[in-house]
């Protein structure tokens, strides 16, 4: 480790990511590093740039986390930056969901929240400046035409008759599209490079569009907008930005990057590329995930299916859970594909250090103990959250009629099925062993059992020593709550939808991503509230979702206890 890296490094702490122990050294801070050594930065600033056209996804996180751990690395600064240049798919709705989330995940940017259409006099002074030096134009052709005059990676393009002009030509034309004289889609003022240069992005790149659009911000005072390849690296520099932290996809771009803010001759950031990554069973595509929302495969861009932050955070995942699958994922240059079972990993294991423990039945069946009197009530003395020695105790009532699972109860059991049958003796978790005495049924159905209690067995455990081989949940049918519960299930139902040629993505939605049962729950969680998360024993994790109110209860799986993924890494 380098004696800068030593000199700017932060520990951990909760709520943030930045430190040594989170972010271990990788390319992106060998980098800064070096640019600390060499002295062509002093310091360490960096920004996230979300466009606001859609919700954040937990490929954003990642981003965040990288951007937002370095400035907390290096003890730098943080800037949150909407680069909202194209008024026909932004708007507020989108502005304020990032803001929420970028807090929610924890990254403080303080009140440094900017926002490139704040910048845009000084980008087209800039522009004009550039027109001025003959080193950009107005060109006539339409899209198509100038996506033709582009050539391929194996000829060279052709110049457009816009390059022809003069400069005092161009400034006049320049000023009469700002002025509103031509209608969207007639003009574009694109940069004079280079029409055969190897780098596509070099040919004379497009760097203001007509659009008589009115703006979330700046309403109908503009009609040309700047295209993002132009007005990021102008963002970075007016913001004093030292490392433009970006996906891959913008290596090609970093070229055009420089060549902007060399030309300008303004202050340089570096732009460093760092590599997306994909997640099974789900898409991370804002235009795939605007065309769920519309399409109304899914409910809003906050339905627990989705991968965006705000759906997790309904779901239940929490910032740090999210936190730690980042630190996990890493940076990388090269795509990769993770699983999802990874991410549920996470959130399993940060849950169940903080989550209290509930008992509720998704499945009811009716459990009657025969030996104890009609009215009988008594409180079961139960640790909230074995994990947490200091999350305390509950008293949970036991009566003389329970609900138990369904499917812990079997009339003719298998060899292998342990739990309720005729004639066999469990445990009622924190409560009695209990034996089967009987059972009734209607049109064929099972719908009441009759048991007995061993009543020196209170608190689980037989006096004698003799052990059951299952312990089931249960709930007091005299006190239970109702609840509506939300099981959700891959939003997709195979690994890749997008990597199958000729199918449409959609084709590969899980009909069963969405059930809703109804649920008998222990009177505690009537007291939870919105957003709160718990385990309910055998069960999964749960959250309790905004939809709840007075006198109706709502609970989204969060995740089920099984962990696949983590078993399937102790194979390895």
């Amino acid at each position: 480790m380098s004696d800068e890296r030593r000199k700017y490094e932060q520990t951990d702490s909760i709520g943030s990511l930045g430190g040594s122990a989170a972010n271990p050294l990788d390319f992106i801070r060998e980098a800064v590093d070096e640019d600390l050594r060499t002295g062509r930065f002093d310091r360490v600033h960096t920004r996230f740039p979300p466009e606001p056209n859609g919700y954040l996804h937990i490929g954003h996180a990642k981003a965040i986390w990288i951007d937002y751990g370095i400035a907390l690395d290096y003890r730098g600064k943080f800037n949150l930056r909407f680069d909202d240049t194209n008024p026909a798919k932004e708007g507020q709705e989108y502005v304020d969901a990032i803001v929420e989330d970028v807090r929610w995940l924890g990254a403080d940017f303080g009140g440094r929240l900017f926002y490139a259409s704040d910048y845009f006099e000084q980008m087209y002074l800039w522009a004009e400046d550039l027109v001025r030096k003959g080193k950009a134009y107005v060109c006539d052709l339409t899209s198509e035409q100038v996506s033709e005059y582009r050539g391929n990676v194996n000829k060279p393009g052709r110049e457009s008759p816009g390059r022809l002009r003069s400069p005092e030509e161009n400034l006049d034309l320049f000023r009469r599209m700002r002025a509103g004289e031509f209608p969207d889609g007639s003009r574009t003022l694109r940069a004079k490079i280079d029409m055969a240069h190897p780098n596509m992005n070099m040919r004379d790149p497009v760097m203001y569009r007509i659009l008589h659009t009115p703006h979330h911000r700046q309403g109908d005072k503009w009609c040309v907008y700047p295209m993002y390849d132009w007005a990021h690296g102008l963002e970075d520099s007016i913001e004093g930005v030292t490392h433009s932290l970006c996906s891959l996809e913008y290596e090609n771009h970093r070229p055009l990057y420089d060549w902007f803010l060399d030309q300008l001759g303004i202050y340089h950031p570096r732009q460093i590329e760092f590599a997306r990554f994909n997640m099974t069973y789900t898409v991370m595509s804002k235009r795939m995930l605007l065309d769920l929302v519309e399409g109304r495969h899914v409910k809003s861009w906050d339905d627990p299916r989705m991968p965006t932050i705000s759906g997790m955070r309904r779901r239940g995942y929490t910032p740090a859970a999210i936190k730690d699958f980042c630190r996990r994922v890493g940076v990388a240059k090269s795509y990769n594909m993770i699983d999802v079972g990874m991410l549920e990993h996470c959130v399993r294991e940060d849950l169940n250090r903080t989550s209290p423990r509930y008992m509720g039945v998704l499945d009811p069946l009716k459990v009657v103990i025969e030996n104890f009197p009609e009215g009988h009530e008594e409180f079961m003395d139960v640790v909230n959250n074995p994990e947490d020695p200091g999350a305390g105790r509950r008293r949970v009532p036991f009566s003389r009629e329970l609900y138990v699972e369904r499917d812990d109860f079997m009339e003719e059991p298998p060899k292998k099925f342990f739990r309720l049958a005729p004639g066999r003796e469990v445990r009622l978790r924190n409560a009695y062993l209990v034996t089967c005495t009987g059972f009734e049924k209607k049109d064929g159905k099972i719908v009441e059992l009759k048991c007995k209690v061993d009543p020196a067995t209170r608190g689980g455990d037989a006096p004698d020593g003799r052990k059951v081989k299952s312990t089931l949940h249960w709930v007091s049918a005299k006190h239970a709550v109702h609840a509506e519960v939300r099981l959700y299930d891959r939003l997709f139902t195979v690994e890749d939808p997008t990597g199958h040629e000729g199918k449409d993505f959609k084709e590969f939605l899980n009909p069963d991503s969405l059930k809703v049962v109804r649920c008998m729950a222990e009177p505690a969680v009537a007291g939870l509230k919105p957003g709160d998360r718990f385990q309910f024993e055998r069960l999964g994790y749960f959250c309790v979702d905004p939809d709840t109110m007075p006198g109706k209860i709502v609970l989204n799986r969060t995740v089920e206890l099984r962990d696949t993924w983590a078993r399937i890494q102790g194979k390895q």
